[in-house]
């Protein structure tokens, strides 16, 4: 038993390791030895229970990624059941989105926002955005959609998948977390803050949504 404890605490600390150095410097900067020595455990190992650097890459992205789709697709469940029979409003699905992923206590662990560094990463990246979000998000993101089109019955598929596209690239930039906005506001508003910016962030996506939904 301390054996088969010992292999999975090493295990996490190479995947611990992987999302830290991915989320900063990307897929092609990393190395599998870098990844090894950040874990403290020799490169074999880190081959062993992973294989390659690409198949590392895509089971580091997806560890969390399991856990943010249950969080949400909770959180959406419970909103359309509150609802019902009526459809949900547009701002209770956004909120089911963006709450589970901006606010908690897990914002407080480094390895959430290595994590969130990687998914902007991958979102923002031709070579992956497509694969890797389509693989791991897809399933949850299309009972959102399900769900905007029954709160916005006459909005057309362009208004529904763009009023989309935006709210993913607005969460794309706040997961960057690049300081810009610290920046730009002169130290008034932190990017850091995820928790600060969740309803600014519901509702204007919420108002995006119902003024292309009546066009």
């Amino acid at each position: 038993m301390a054996e088969t404890e010992v292999k999975v605490s090493r295990k996490d600390a190479i995947l611990d390791a992987a999302e830290a150095l991915f989320a900063e410097h990307g897929y092609d900067a990393v190395t599998l030895r870098a990844i090894a020595a950040k874990a403290g455990v020799d490169v074999a190992l880190a081959n062993y229970h992973f294989g390659r650097k690409h198949e590392l890459f895509e089971q580091t992205f997806q560890r969390r990624a399991e856990i943010l789709n249950t969080w949400r697709l909770e959180a959406l469940e419970a909103c359309r059941e509150k609802a019902a029979p009526s459809p949900a409003s547009v701002r209770d699905i956004i909120d089911a989105y963006l709450r589970p992923l901006m606010t908690g206590p897990h914002l407080k662990e480094p390895g959430w926002r290595n994590y969130y560094g990687m998914v902007a990463y991958v979102n923002s990246s031709t070579a992956w955005g497509g694969q890797l979000m389509t693989k791991s998000y897809n399933p949850a993101i299309e009972s959102f959609i399900e769900a905007l089109k029954e709160a916005l019955p006459e909005a057309s598929d362009d208004a529904i998948y763009w009023g989309y596209h935006c709210l993913s690239g607005a969460l794309t930039l706040a997961f960057a977390q690049t300081g810009r906005l610290d920046q730009l506001s002169r130290g008034k508003v932190c990017s850091t803050d995820l928790e600060g910016g969740y309803l600014q962030m519901v509702d204007f996506i919420t108002a995006g949504f119902e003024r292309i939904g009546k066009r």
